[in-house]
């Protein structure tokens, strides 16, 4: 089987797309093994120039009035607010926040009536605006724990789901052989006002493993948070408190948040106290949001910036390590139980950074990769051919582990994959793999641990030998430093 078929990681290599019809189509190359951390962000179709996303925003804005003005009356039953408020998760992006392959939580209960009680206050101006430009369902994040950037972009992408579905299928019937896609009935496709249900669809669509992929455009999606969100306001919040064109607000504000400040205050303390003045004089919302619209080009260029990022890490990275992974070891040629298949392909990974310059694949812009979340994606992608099960940061009681390698109830191991720069990286290393294997009924465990400089590796070793388990075979480092490789001639 050549080395095309099998680095079968991304739509382009599962249907046979060239890359450059994607690019000039506006669709990203999704990975078919696990979601990838982008997101649908709503202020990107509201500050667009298309006036298609425009139009998508403005629908969006009328949905949540019909429900607001049904709350503002009493006509929403239990019954009711299922129909209305609550979505599976659309999958089929393969985009967003899964723990294991593609299965999200989806839009719950929690989630419905959480919206709904605050229809009546939040969003009761929907529409008369005073001094925001627009109407946003970010909003909703401001002021409710619990309610973040996966519930809005699940949200959001289920009231835009016929426009992506449509979008995906244009693609589909110009660029795919009729074999590839199939005819897909897909639930709550559109909202009928006069009959006031959700009505189901029909699509031509890619299809894989017996569903279907549903593609998103780049210049909708983003990485790590929406733009208007709950941390930026409250570290933006002196700023905008400052730049108050209302007097008397300002003064409020500052009186009351002095009022509530303990003394020496920490900086978990000063965030409960802005949120506490927030919820106070909810006003401030509103300024803070239109603080927000009046920069939206940044949120453009930032938005961009992040999804490139991305496509370099987690595509054409991903696909370049897979191969070389195929090249020049037994990465998907193995044998043994869950611990030896684990061991061997941490050592071929090992071999390929530190010998034939895989190291520069955990690097974008010269920069390591610095966010273990985005290292164990980059990871699970080179797994894309193996008989064990993965499940990527599994909770068995005793907290997330990384990953759980299982061939059925009787062979199940741990790993830990680890940055050397993991501030808790030794509290980790004494008891984090041990919890795990008790909690889960694994009775094998893994520890991979990467850095990236001199002073990590000393960090590691010291941690090691604190602990008398320096030499200890499964504990496996690699050696991704960039100052202590050949030159790209000999790599």
């Amino acid at each position: 089987m050549g080395e095309d078929t099998e680095v079968a990681i991304h739509f382009t290599h599962c249907f046979d797309v060239d890359s450059d019809v994607m690019d000039e189509y506006g669709a990203f190359n999704v990975s078919l093994i696990n979601d990838l951390p982008l997101f649908i962000d709503p202020f990107l179709l509201f500050n667009s120039d298309k006036t298609e996303y425009q139009s998508l925003h403005e629908d969006i804005i009328a949905y949540l009035r019909f429900l607001r003005d049904k709350a503002v009356v009493g006509a929403t039953t239990s019954a009711l607010i299922r129909a209305w408020y609550t979505f599976p998760e659309l999958k089929q992006t393969w985009l967003g926040f899964s723990q294991v392959g593609n299965a999200g939580r989806g839009l719950g209960p929690d989630f419905a009536f959480s919206l709904h009680r605050n229809l009546h206050t939040v969003f009761s101006s929907f529409g008369d605006e005073g001094i925001t430009h627009g109407s946003h369902l970010e909003k909703l994040t401001l002021i409710r724990d619990g309610v973040g950037r996966d519930k809005i972009s699940d949200f959001t992408t289920n009231l835009i789901k016929e426009y992506l579905l449509c979008f995906t299928q244009q693609l589909a019937e110009a660029y795919l052989l009729p074999d590839r896609t199939g005819q897909f009935a897909v639930p709550k496709v559109r909202f009928n006002y006069e009959t006031e249900t959700w009505q189901p669809g029909s699509f031509v669509l890619p299809r894989w493993r017996g569903d279907f992929v549903v593609l998103a455009p780049k210049d909708m999606l983003t990485k790590d948070d929406i733009w208007i969100n709950k941390s930026d306001m409250i570290e933006q919040y002196d700023q905008i408190v400052d730049a108050l064109p209302n007097d008397q607000l300002r003064a409020q504000l500052n009186n009351y948040l002095v009022q509530i400040l303990p003394d020496k205050p920490t900086e978990a303390e000063k965030r409960d106290a802005i949120n506490f003045t927030i919820r106070r004089y909810p006003e401030f919302l509103e300024y803070y949001i239109r603080y927000k619209e009046e920069r939206g080009d940044d949120a453009v260029s930032i938005s961009e910036e992040r999804v490139a990022w991305s496509r370099r890490l987690f595509v054409d990275q991903a696909c370049v390590l897979a191969s070389r992974l195929l090249l020049y070891t037994g990465f998907y040629d193995l044998v043994g139980d869950t611990l030896a298949e684990a061991k061997q392909r941490a050592e071929f990974l090992k071999d390929v950074v530190e010998n034939k310059g895989g190291w520069r694949l955990f690097y974008v812009d010269g920069e390591p990769v610095r966010r273990e979340k985005d290292l164990h994606i980059l990871y699970r992608l080179t797994w894309f051919a193996t008989p064990s099960d993965i499940s990527r940061e599994v909770d068995d009681g005793r907290g997330p582990a990384d990953f759980k390698i299982s061939r059925g109830s009787l062979d199940k191991s741990i790993i830990e994959f680890k940055l050397a720069s993991n501030p808790q990286l030794k509290r980790n290393l004494k008891k984090q793999v041990e919890i795990y294997k008790k909690a889960s009924d694994a009775d094998q465990g893994l520890k991979v641990i990467i850095y990236f400089t001199e002073r990590e590796y000393k960090k590691v070793i010291g941690i090691l030998g604190d602990f008398g388990i320096k030499g200890d075979p499964n504990i496996i480092l690699i050696d991704a430093r960039s100052d202590n490789k050949p030159s790209a001639s000999k790599a």
